[in-house]
């Protein structure tokens, strides 16, 4: 059975083989020791602290594969973005010239540097290993988080964003960066990206161009990619667009990809959840039903197939397996969510 929990110390060396095959672009997981040990010990820190308001916790889980006890892949959340260091994008929109004299009227796009999300929830850190890539366990490491903030609201902000891995290719050069490394920076792009993922981000704000960039003058490579996904990214961002998250034109300062938004109270699973008793006993059925516990430090989530009766929001029968998978006994209370 997959079961998604808190990642916890002894999963350093699968995470370092996440951050491995994850490559370029993968800002949120850099390829250095210290660094992926340190995002361990503060998401272990921030699932034990008491808290009643979003801050700088970041929440990191890992999917097990409970019979074998590997990692399939890992997810995150950071409650508030932006608080200790400046959360940038470029938001997309239009500029008129306009001239009634000449008879000239022309809308043209432009990329204007902002910290609007600053406080906002991210969603992060998803990857899945390729082999595991099947089934439920992209929907149940993906999705599983929205139980969790659902659940405890009070930790996290009211807008949930995710940043999508703008293009590039199989190197890690971004057409986006290129031309902005041509006239800004002396930087390749995996290097700045490496900067950040590792919380070097002062050059940003130091040279990063202060006015807005017009996008026609951007060179057509550059201009084809803004606000596109990278082709292994295409399916995380259709998934969240059918969970209600929409793009409202801010983009990547990096790589130009697409960061969505929704309100936690929009986004489909939390909408469609309830909160039910759970009843040990057998239950056989072709209905695919994502089931998570109540708990902080001892989340647990997992995808179960059942006999599912969504009129009955009181009660779920789940295996003895499944309750153990959970941490829960008969009687507790469960989050429920059908797929």
């Amino acid at each position: 059975m997959m079961v998604l929990r808190p990642i916890q110390q002894e999963d350093f060396q699968e995470l370092l083989v996440i951050a491995e095959e994850s490559g370029h672009g993968f800002t949120s997981l850099p390829l250095n020791e210290e660094l992926l040990r340190n995002k361990i010990n503060r998401s272990v820190e921030s699932f034990s602290k008491p808290t009643d308001k979003a801050g700088d916790e970041g929440y990191l889980f890992v999917l097990e594969d409970s019979e074998t006890g590997e990692i399939a892949g890992t997810c995150g959340i950071e409650a508030a973005v932006g608080l200790d260091d400046a959360f940038y994008h470029y938001h997309l929109s239009k500029v008129i010239h306009s001239s009634r004299t000449l008879g000239v009227y022309k809308a043209v796009d432009i990329l204007t540097l902002c910290n609007d999300y600053t406080g906002a929830t991210e969603l992060c850190t998803l990857f899945l290993k390729e082999k595991f890539r099947q089934k439920y366990n992209g929907k149940l490491l993906s999705k599983s988080r929205f139980l969790f903030i659902d659940q405890h609201r009070e930790r996290f902000a009211p807008t949930v964003i995710a940043e999508m891995r703008g293009v590039s290719d199989e190197n890690g050069n971004s057409p986006f960066w290129q031309w902005l490394e041509e006239h800004f920076f002396s930087m390749d792009f995996p290097t700045a990206d490496y900067l950040t993922g590792i919380g070097q981000k002062v050059f940003i704000a130091e040279l990063m161009p202060k006015y807005p960039i017009y996008v026609n003058l951007l060179s057509q490579d550059a201009q084809k990619v803004v606000g596109e996904v990278h082709p292994n990214t295409r399916p995380a961002i259709e998934m969240l667009k059918s969970e209600g998250f929409t793009f409202n034109g801010y983009v990547d300062i990096f790589d130009a990809g697409p960061t969505v938004e929704a309100k936690v109270e929009n986004i489909r699973t939390v909408m469609n959840s309830s909160t039910r008793k759970v009843i040990i006993g057998e239950n056989a059925g072709d209905t695919a039903v994502m089931v998570a516990n109540q708990a902080i430090d001892q989340f647990r989530a997992v995808v179960v197939e059942i006999d599912f009766d969504n009129s009955d929001d009181t009660h779920i029968i789940l295996s003895q397996q499944t309750a153990q998978a959970l941490k829960v006994s008969e009687g507790d209370s469960v989050c429920v969510a059908a797929l």
